[in-house]
C-alpha cells in the first residue's frame, strides 16, 4: 500500500465533525468510520462515565470517539513514538489534558502491569495484523489477562480482518460481527456465578 494522507471524523458528541489528520500506510489502517459507528453503536449506555482504553492506538481515534460520547476518560497505549506524538498533538488540541492520557509502551507488557479500577471500563484492541497472525498465541494470552484483570461488566473489544479466527478466543459469548474485511468481536464480564472468565489455550 502506497502511503497517503487521509483525514478520519470524529462522528459524534461534543467533538462531532472535528478531524484528524493521519498517513495511512501497510502497518497503520484505521478503522473505517462504518466500523467505528457500529462499535459505539453496539457499546450505547457503556460509554458515558466509563474510562476507554485505547490499545494498539495507532491514531487515537476511538479513545477520542469516546470522550467526544461522554466516556469519563480516555487511556492511550501505543508503542510507535510518532504516533504517541500525534496523540498527544491531539489530545492538546481538543484540550483534553485533563480527561486523556497516552502512554508509549508495548501493549503486552503494559497489560502485566495494569493495575486496573475498580468500576467497569471498555478495552478496545486493534493490534496490527501481524500480530494477529504471526503473534497470535501472545495476542491470545493478551485477551485472557485483560479479560481476568477487568472488572465486571467492562466491555472487550477486538477490531481485526476477515479471516481472523474468532471461534479461537478464549472463553464464550462473543457478539462477532462483520463489515466487509472488518470483523468485531465483543465480549462483557458478567458477574454471575457461572459467568467464565476466557483462558487462553495455544493454538493447534
Amino acid at each position: 500500500m502506497q502511503p497517503s494522507r487521509v483525514e478520519i471524523r470524529i462522528v459524534a458528541g461534543t467533538l462531532r465533525g472535528r478531524k484528524i489528520a493521519t498517513v495511512v500506510h501497510d502497518e497503520l489502517r484505521p478503522t473505517p468510520q462504518r466500523v467505528r459507528e457500529s462499535l459505539f453503536s453496539i457499546l450505547g449506555n457503556a460509554i458515558p462515565g466509563r474510562t476507554f482504553f485505547d490499545l494498539f492506538a495507532g491514531t487515537g481515534v476511538h479513545g477520542l470517539e469516546s470522550i467526544s460520547r461522554g466516556g469519563a476518560e480516555a487511556v492511550f497505549v501505543e508503542a510507535d513514538a510518532k504516533l504517541v506524538t500525534a496523540i498527544d498533538t491531539q489530545i492538546k488540541r481538543f484540550d483534553l489534558q485533563r480527561v486523556a492520557t497516552v502512554f508509549r509502551a508495548d501493549v503486552y507488557r503494559w497489560a502485566e502491569r495494569w493495575i486496573p479500577p475498580t468500576l467497569p471500563v471498555n478495552l478496545f484492541l486493534s493490534p496490527p495484523f501481524i500480530d494477529l497472525t504471526e503473534r497470535y498465541d501472545a495476542f491470545l494470552a493478551l485477551v485472557s489477562t485483560l479479560a481476568e484483570k477487568a472488572p465486571f461488566e467492562s466491555c472487550l473489544c477486538i477490531q481485526a480482518e476477515d479471516g481472523f479466527p474468532t471461534e479461537k478466543l478464549p472463553g464464550e459469548n462473543w457478539d462477532v460481527r462483520k463489515y466487509g474485511r472488518n470483523v468485531l468481536a465483543i465480549w462483557v464480564k458478567e458477574e454471575a456465578a457461572n459467568a467464565e472468565t476466557p483462558k487462553a489455550t495455544p493454538e493447534s
